[in-house]
């Protein structure tokens, strides 16, 4: 009963609550000297990158709920050793967000199609969550264009409508969604606290990085499309029969405190039996913005290997 009162409560909140500016200056200034750019693909979706450094070449794939910013930390830790490529997911940041249902094969053809319109070769592709699935779908497609592959927190497990979210301390409110859909408001202190329910420790999720998440979601089209990938959470499962067709070298990079299970990193660890598996201690789900100078170390250090 406290739980549904709970519930009642902060969809009363979500009623209410109004949205965000848009207008703020682009946010990746804080972080980068490079200019976004935008790649349209065949669909005419246009997506949002950035790309900073010289090196062999290094791609880097956000989660839900995210964008290229996710990387704030990690990429200025690559960009002395790759040339660091970093996108929007269509739906996501400053990409287009088309109505289309947004699963696992939809966001994997985009990749895969980022990858070739750039005629990127020899990619070290890194992924975090649903990047980190698609770290390890999009291979498949293209064996011919990805050198390694680094995989973070892997999203392919869940057991109820949104997936390993819902295991986070306050993934409940995901499943708002099931409830209201592409009409769900989400203010400021769900964004928070769904997000910082996927730290170690939650003050390692800087406000302002926040505020700009919180101010990207109010853009029309983008709780359809957050909507449409939790809908669709169990392509990301369905998306393991995939695995073996890597043929890449991969690295396995879990946090201590990940939303998935011992069994569930056992099962992903044995479609790669020759993969090298890290565990970060004092880590949550998003490890690459909580950890990120171990991330770095990680991903540099296994470059040649």
């Amino acid at each position: 009963m406290k739980r549904l009162l709970s519930t009642f409560g902060l969809a009363a909140g979500l009623l209410a609550s109004g949205c965000a500016s848009t207008s703020a200056p682009e946010y990746a200034t804080h972080w980068t000297s490079a200019k976004t750019q935008t790649l349209r693909l065949d669909s005419g979706v246009q997506v949002r990158y950035v790309k900073t450094g010289k090196g062999p070449v290094l791609v880097l794939l956000h989660t839900i709920r995210t964008q290229l910013d996710y990387f704030e930390q990690l990429a200025p830790k690559l960009e002395g050793e790759f040339q660091v490529y970093a996108l929007d997911l269509p739906g996501h940041g400053g990409s287009d967000r088309p109505a289309v249902e947004y699963t696992e094969q939809y966001m994997r053809q985009a990749v895969g199609e980022f990858i070739t319109k750039l005629d990127l070769r020899d990619v070290t592709l890194v992924g975090e969550s649903i990047g980190g699935v698609l770290a390890l779908t999009v291979p498949g497609d293209h064996p011919d264009r990805i050198k390694r592959i680094v995989s973070l927190n892997p999203y392919d497990y869940g057991d109820k409508f949104g997936g390993g979210v819902r295991r986070s301390s306050n993934g409940w409110m995901v499943g708002l969604f099931d409830i209201f859909g592409n009409h769900t408001i989400e203010p400021r202190f769900v964004t928070s606290a769904v997000l910082g329910g996927g730290f170690y420790d939650a003050s390692r999720l800087p406000d302002p990085l926040l505020d700009e998440f919180v101010r990207t979601g109010s853009r029309e089209g983008y709780r359809r499309a957050e909507y449409s990938v939790f809908r669709n959470w169990t392509t990301w499962l369905d998306a393991r029969q995939l695995y073996p067709r890597v043929k890449a070298p991969v690295t396995l990079i879990y946090g201590s405190h990940d939303w998935s299970n011992l069994e569930e990193r056992a099962r992903t660890q044995r479609a790669f039996p020759d993969a090298r598996v890290y565990t970060i201690e004092k880590s949550g789900h998003f490890t690459a913005l909580e950890q990120p100078t171990v991330v770095a170390n990680i991903i540099v250090g296994g470059r040649d290997k």
